[in-house]
C-alpha cells in the first residue's frame, strides 16, 4: 500500500488533517504546539484508492529539547519511508525558516511533493497562501483541515501523485491479534516496543510521559504475526493536571477495549503499585488477555529465590485471577524480550480457543456429578449441560434447574476446574448458569 506522509513545522494543522483523511479522531489535538510527538499511522480511501497516511511531529531545529531532537529523526524517517510527502504550511504566519528548511529537505528528498497550506477558511485568506510559491515545490493546495474546505481537491492531487502499482490494494493485516503495551509511565513501554521492532520507531527519553499517542504498529518476526500498539502511560486521576494527558490517558483506555491481548509492563523496583492493579482490573474487567512483564529486573537486588518470591508476591495481590504469565526481563539488555512475545501468542491461543461440547461434557460433568452444587433452602441444583458460547473470548454456559441457587463460591470452583483442564492461562472468563 502507498505510503504518504505529512510534514511540517509544529501547530500548522497536521494531526487535524491526518484525522479528516483516516475518518476518525485517531491523533490527539490540542491549541498547544507539539502535542504530536511520534508517528501515527492510519488508512484513507479516496474514490476507490486505498493508501496509508503517517502523521509526524512538528520539525524544528536548532533545538537543545530532548523531544525535538527526537521528532526530527521521527520526520527524517519518514520522509524516507513515504512514497508521496503532504508538505503543511500555515496561511496565516506566512513562510518561516523552519519551512524553507524542510522545502530544502524536501527538494532533495526526490521524493513526489504535495504542498498544502492550511487554515484559509475565507476568500480573503487565499491571497496569504500565494507567496508559498516562493518555495519552489510547484502547485500549492489551499485548505482548511478543521472544516474540510479544499481537501477533495488535494485528495484528488495526492490519488494522481501516487505511485500507480499500489494504488487499489486492500488491507494486508485483516484480522490479526492486536496485543497493547500498557503501564503507568516511564516503565519502558516504548522501549519495549523499539526492542521488538529492533527500530526506534518510538521515541524513548527519561522524562515520564514522553508518548502521548497509541501507536500501533505491524510485527511479523520470528514465526509470529501481529499489531503492536504502544500506549501511554496511565496515572491516577487526581494526578493528571493537564488536557493532553486525560486525552492521552483516554487512548490508553481504548487501546485496552479494542485490543485481545495486553502486556502490562511493571517496575521492578516499585513491585506491583495500586495504579497497577487498577489497570490490571481494567484489563480484567474488558476480559483481555493479560501478560505481566515486570522489567528493569537487572537494577533489582537477586539471590537464588527471589524471582520465585516476587512471583508469589504478585499472585497474591492478584488474587482471585492469578493464572497470568508473569515474566522478568530487561528491555535495556535484551533480557528474555522474546519470552514476553512467546508469552503473549500463547495467552491469544488460549484466548481464541474452543472446546467441543462432547469434550466439555465429558470432562465437566463428571467434577459436578461429585461436586454438586450446595442446596439451597433445601433445594437441590441439578447441572444437566454445558457448552462453550460463541464469543472472541472464553465464556461458558451450564445449563441447570435452579439457576438462581448457584452462589459465586461455586462459579469459582467450576472457573477453576476449566482451567485446571483445559488450561486458559492468562485469559478472564465468564461462566453463566442458566435455565434448562
Amino acid at each position: 500500500m502507498s505510503l504518504v506522509a505529512i510534514v511540517g513545522r509544529p501547530n500548522v494543522g497536521k494531526s487535524t488533517l491526518f484525522n479528516r483523511l483516516v475518518g476518525m479522531r485517531q491523533a490527539i489535538v490540542d491549541e498547544t504546539a507539539g502535542v504530536t510527538r511520534d508517528r501515527h499511522y492510519g488508512k484513507c480511501e479516496w474514490c476507490g484508492t486505498v493508501f496509508s497516511v503517517v502523521d509526524t511531529g512538528g520539525y524544528t531545529s536548532h533545538s537543545d529539547d530532548v523531544f525535538e531532537e527526537e521528532i526530527r529523526k521521527q520526520v527524517v524517517l519518514a520522509i524516507e519511508e513515504a512514497d508521496l510527502i503532504l508538505f503543511m504550511t500555515e496561511a496565516a504566519t506566512g513562510i518561516t525558516d523552519y519551512d524553507e528548511e524542510i522545502a530544502d529537505l524536501l527538494r532533495r528528498s526526490g521524493k513526489p511533493v504535495v504542498l498544502a497550506v492550511n487554515k484559509v477558511d475565507s476568500g480573503a485568506k487565499m491571497y496569504d497562501s500565494y507567496q508559498f510559491y516562493s518555495l519552489g515545490l510547484g502547485e500549492i493546495w489551499s485548505i482548511s483541515a478543521a472544516n474540510g474546505g479544499g481537501t477533495g481537491d488535494l485528495l484528488d492531487e495526492i490519488v494522481r501523485k501516487l505511485p500507480q502499482e499500489g494504488n487499489s490494494v486492500t488491507d494486508e493485516h485483516p484480522e490479526l491479534p492486536h496485543i497493547a503495551i500498557v503501564g503507568r509511565p516511564n516503565v519502558g513501554k516504548s522501549s519495549l516496543t523499539n526492542a521488538l521492532l529492533g527500530t526506534e520507531r518510538n521515541i524513548v527519553t527519561p522524562v515520564a510521559g514522553t508518548t502521548r499517542d497509541s501507536i500501533a504498529t505491524y510485527y511479523n518476526k520470528f514465526g509470529h504475526e501481529f499489531m503492536l500498539v504502544d500506549t501511554a502511560g496511565m496515572r491516577r486521576k487526581t494526578k493528571v493536571h493537564e488536557d493532553l494527558e486525560f486525552y492521552s490517558v483516554m487512548r490508553s483506555i481504548r487501546a485496552i477495549e479494542h485490543s485481545d491481548i495486553c502486556i502490562l509492563m511493571v517496575d521492578a523496583q516499585n513491585g506491583l503499585e495500586a495504579q497497577d492493579m487498577n489497570i490490571f482490573n481494567l484489563i480484567v474487567r474488558n476480559l483481555k488477555g493479560c501478560v505481566i512483564v515486570v522489567n528493569k529486573w537487572d537494577l533489582v537486588e537477586k539471590d537464588s529465590n527471589t524471582m520465585k518470591q516476587y512471583t508469589e508476591a504478585f499472585k497474591a495481590r492478584l488474587a482471585p485471577f492469578n493464572d497470568v504469565p508473569i515474566i522478568f526481563t530487561s528491555v535495556l539488555k535484551k533480557q528474555r524480550i522474546m519470552d514476553v512475545l512467546d508469552a503473549a501468542a500463547k495467552v491469544y491461543a488460549n484466548y481464541t480457543k474452543k472446546i467441543p461440547t462432547s469434550k466439555l461434557n465429558e470432562e465437566m460433568l463428571p467434577v459436578v456429578e461429585d461436586y454438586p452444587p450446595p442446596a439451597w433452602k433445601g433445594k437441590y441444583v441439578k447441572i444437566k449441560y454445558a457448552t462453550q458460547l460463541p464469543t472472541r473470548n472464553p465464556k461458558f454456559a451450564f445449563f441447570c434447574n435452579l439457576p438462581q441457587y448457584v452462589k459465586a463460591p461455586y462459579k469459582r470452583f467450576i472457573e477453576n476446574k476449566l482451567r485446571e483442564k483445559f488450561d486458559f492461562t492468562g485469559c478472564p472468563m465468564q461462566i453463566f448458569f442458566r435455565q434448562k
